[in-house]
């Protein structure tokens, strides 16, 4: 296996910078076909979300070099303009860096469990792309089951902040209190739908809920009461709206300053809090120039978000050691894997050959006339007796010999333990 990621995350790069490489799930899949038609039998599987861009390679017959160079082309960027914010890590560090990513370790918000449901989804839309074979596969069992195992065994997702938890954090110190506020949320996602539950928690005094498709924005006002809305009515609503959260897939901005600048007059100036979690934003940025508009994006988050780290550091370590042993795990199955790759294909050939001249001379009798009945049970049983003439001659030699870790290695290799 020759792993390969390359990203770009909160870390390492301004939400300005982000936005210029987030995928839409339709990118996804049309980048996913790219890659596949490229003729170099790769797998592949991209995550794009609102804080990183990862693309997860096990390249097969080209240079990593290549992915970089795709990427510049699929975005239309100019070569090497965004070079000092990617980042790259190859085979064992891949796979630590992915583990890390998926049990939250390496999130804005440390041990946060919506990065877990976003790789499975981004993995998905490889699988039904044709993009994931046997490898990768193999590699995100195992860390689905890591990242189980992370969260069985420490406390690094427990009184964890969300995102979303954040954002309603931030408006209830604006606000004071919420339940004389109204909020508009604009999407449907998992990250909304968090945010609509927390705003209820904390007593909102009434909820919007705005999405390109009515019948989703209703799905979740069914849950958590309001109203839904289609995008295009937003502008007719804002002035009646004391904050905004939003986190769609919009690959252009869904408020625009001029939809602002008429619900301030229409509001005689009354303040706006505006928090956008999307990454491309969904907010046009030069909203922020406004006066009595508080506009957020994910970035100004962060303040909020490490206060909480401290409190799960200790938890942190207890992953970071599980991570480590998986890792490290797999990669030793791997190589004892493909160690074995060439003796597993030599002994199917050698079955095979024995196959196929057991079928020739039976064949060959069929053709003498020799009854069928006859044939068929003198094929099995010499087909039998060729395959099972090796291997026990060769444990009768290791019996005499007394070697007897050659006979208890045979014995779980040939015998099936259910019978």
């Amino acid at each position: 296996m020759n792993l390969f990621v390359l990203g770009i995350n909160h870390e390492t790069a301004p939400i300005d910078i982000r936005e210029k490489v987030a995928f839409s799930t339709e990118q996804i899949q049309t980048a996913l076909a790219q890659l596949k038609d490229s003729g170099q039998k790769n797998e592949n599987i991209i995550l794009s979300t609102c804080n990183r861009t990862e693309i997860y390679c096990n390249l097969k017959s080209i240079p990593s070099k290549y992915i970089r160079q795709w990427l510049y082309r699929f975005f239309d960027l100019k070569d090497n303009s965004i070079d000092q914010y990617l980042y790259e890590y190859n085979d064992l560090e891949a796979i630590r860096h992915l583990m890390r990513v998926a049990s939250g370790l390496d999130s804005l918000v440390m041990g946060e469990p919506q990065i877990f449901g976003q790789i499975k989804a981004a993995y998905n839309i490889a699988v039904k792309t044709n993009s994931v074979h046997q490898n990768l596969d193999y590699l995100f069992q195992h860390i689905f089951k890591t990242v189980k195992q992370i969260r069985t065994d420490t406390a690094i997702g427990s009184s964890s902040i969300s995102i979303a938890f954040s954002a309603v954090g931030l408006s209830e110190q604006f606000f004071g209190n919420l339940n004389q506020q109204t909020a508009l949320l604009i999407g449907a996602g998992e990250t909304i739908k968090l945010v609509g539950r927390h705003l209820c928690e904390h007593n909102i005094g009434k909820l919007i809920i705005a999405n390109r498709t009515l019948q989703h924005a209703h799905r979740i006002t069914e849950q958590l009461g309001g109203y839904a809305i289609n995008l295009a009515e937003i502008a007719d609503h804002i002035h009646e709206v004391d904050m905004i959260i939003s986190s769609t897939a919009s690959t252009k901005p869904i408020i625009l300053k001029e939809m602002i600048v008429t619900s301030l007059n229409k509001r005689k100036n009354k303040p706006i809090f505006i928090v956008d979690l999307a990454v491309p934003r969904d907010i046009e940025p030069s909203i922020s120039e406004l006066n009595n508009v508080y506009l957020y994006s994910v970035d100004d988050l962060t303040e909020i978000i490490k206060e909480n780290k401290q409190s799960r550091k200790n938890s942190a370590l207890a992953a970071e050691e599980i991570v480590d042993t998986q890792a490290n795990d797999f990669m030793a199955k791997y190589e004892a894997s493909v160690q074995a790759s060439p003796l597993i294909q030599e002994y199917r050939e050698q079955a095979y050959q024995l196959k196929k001249q057991s079928i020739d001379e039976a064949l060959l009798q069929l053709q003498k006339g020799d009854q069928a009945s006859e044939v068929i049970k003198k094929l099995a049983n010499q087909l039998t007796n060729k395959i099972l003439h090796t291997p026990t001659t060769n444990i009768h030699k290791a019996s005499l010999a007394g070697q007897q870790h050659v006979i208890d290695s045979a014995h779980s290799i040939l015998l099936d333990k259910k019978t």
